[in-house]
């Protein structure tokens, strides 16, 4: 059995959208009548985009098993032979077992065309809207600048089900007009149902002067279709093609009037862990976006997703359902402080060196290789740790021990008080004092520059590294960030 994924172009004037109907042809009823006839099997066609009727498409993508041994690069040139000419199929390949075209990352791209002039033209009219009143394109860019972003669309779809989440993100909004021709290309990570043919009405309302530019944002903070303009006829509509994520993005970021939040994905592929961080969020949208954005992190591979709310602390409840998640209280992060002294004896020293710009890689490998199973410890980037160099109040050193590189030990520069970000030492050097004269070599090093107060950061669980730093006299304490975790396990089919 071999999974193949086809590109697909169509002409959906003749047809009642692509899922299959029984009261109409459908695209997709089309390819699978000539798939199995083709390779003489039963053949069910997964497609990514399910367009309406009327819509068309120019590279929707869509999957078929198969046990038939036709080369799967071959199979578009022959299923086009008995295609009718307004389908066609661009391209076909191999993919994995697993792969899906819906439970992939992508970023989707359709296109809306308005063919705006005083006579309509007879050969453009299945492919364009046609719209005599003259529309002001420059007023209509600037109201689809409004829609950029992460924000929730409700108002701006036909909600078919009360469960369905409304939130998506718009990556690319451009409004061009040529010959009398305006089309709106909208690049988002995905559309909701009718959604890019309401926002074409509505900014067409904004061309006419129906609304100014700036209503988009009260549309939108509306988060009710009956706000928005109409929805746009069909025919106008293209999909352009889907652009699927080739590399897992390390940092998600979402940000608007209602919720600033980061999710950090660098430790998913080594070790199943995300890391969610909600700066704000409105009390009406937290615990869909908490939900939201797990189910996105455990859909990405995660199997722990550990989240701190750092507006309210007590808003995630443990053991409170959150779509598929509960939550536990997992661990707090303290901030522990000490007044420097500067009386630390030179046996206490350590031999370091400063990390040069050539060593990024090593110290890179060096920390995720110490911090693999540490709680809370997201994968370190080379970017980040010459983006810290590149600030001089960073000071990242390397450890010895005997010549060799047993650690290292982060310090940043804040004035009156320093901060040690991180200090860690390999496994094979552990048990020997170095990490108590790391740390009196610091208080040193911090004297000598007049800094009167030094500060780390560790966690609640880790038992060890708290009791090093007490016996040194770390005693005054804060807890900076509380954090919850929830196992990640999607059920059969989700």
């Amino acid at each position: 059995m071999k999974r193949v994924k086809m590109v697909l172009a169509y002409d959906g004037t003749n047809y009642c959208g692509w899922q299959l109907q029984s009261n109409g042809i459908t695209i997709e009823a089309v390819l699978g009548s000539a798939l199995s006839e083709l390779l003489r099997e039963p053949i069910v066609v997964i497609g990514a985009s399910r367009t309406d009727s009327g819509v068309h498409a120019e590279g929707n993508v869509a999957v078929f098993d198969t046990e038939n041994r036709m080369p799967a690069d071959k199979i578009c040139f022959a299923l086009n032979q008995r295609l009718p000419e307004d389908i066609r199929v661009l391209s076909s390949e191999e993919v994995s077992s697993c792969w899906h075209p819906r439970k992939q990352n992508c970023v989707k791209t359709y296109e809306y065309r308005i063919l705006n002039r005083k006579i309509a033209m007879p050969t453009l009219r299945l492919y364009s809207h046609f719209c005599y009143f003259p529309l002001d394109v420059n007023k209509m860019r600037r109201a689809a600048s409004y829609l950029l972003g992460e924000h929730d669309f409700k108002s701006f779809c036909t909600v078919r089900g009360q469960a369905e989440d409304t939130v998506r993100t718009i990556y690319r909004m451009d409004v061009v007009e040529e010959r009398g021709m305006i089309t709106i290309r909208v690049s988002g990570s995905g559309f909701l149902y009718n959604m890019v043919r309401i926002i074409a009405g509505t900014l067409m309302k904004v061309g006419m002067g129906v609304y100014p530019p700036e209503h988009v944002k009260e549309i939108l903070r509306a988060r009710n279709r009956q706000a928005a303009g109409p929805t746009a006829p069909a025919r106008g509509l293209t999909l352009m093609g889907l652009e699927y994520e080739a590399e897992l993005k390390k940092r998600i970021s979402g940000k608007n009037e209602d919720w600033d939040y980061q999710l950090i994905q660098t430790e998913i592929p080594m070790k199943q862990k995300a890391y969610l961080i909600i700066n704000r969020c409105r009390e009406e949208d937290f615990d869909r976006l908490l939900t939201r954005v797990t189910h996105q992190a455990v859909r990405n591979g995660a199997r722990q997703v550990y989240v701190c709310d750092r507006e309210k602390d007590h808003r995630i409840v443990p053991g409170k359902a959150y779509g598929y998640y509960l939550f536990s209280h997992s661990h707090d992060m303290m901030e522990l402080k000490k007044e420097v002294s500067g009386n630390q004896a030179e046996n206490q020293q350590v031999e370091w060196e400063h990390v040069k710009p050539q060593q990024v890689s090593s110290l890179c490998a060096l920390y995720n290789e110490i911090f693999y199973a540490v709680p809370n410890s997201a994968a370190l980037t080379e970017d980040e740790i010459r983006q810290w160099m590149s600030d001089s109040r960073w000071n990242l050193f390397f450890v010895k021990d005997q010549g060799e590189t047993a650690g290292f030990l982060m310090l940043v520069d804040k004035g009156t008080e320093a901060e040690i970000d991180s200090l860690g030492l390999l496994k094979e050097f552990r048990g020997r004092g170095l990490a108590k004269r790391m740390l009196a070599q610091a208080e040193l090093e911090a004297a000598k520059k007049g800094i009167r107060t030094l500060s780390l950061g560790v966690s609640s669980i880790n038992t060890a590294a708290y009791a090093l730093y007490k016996s040194m006299g770390y005693d005054s304490e804060t807890i900076t960030s509380r954090w919850y975790m929830a196992e990640g396990k999607l059920p059969e089919g989700v």
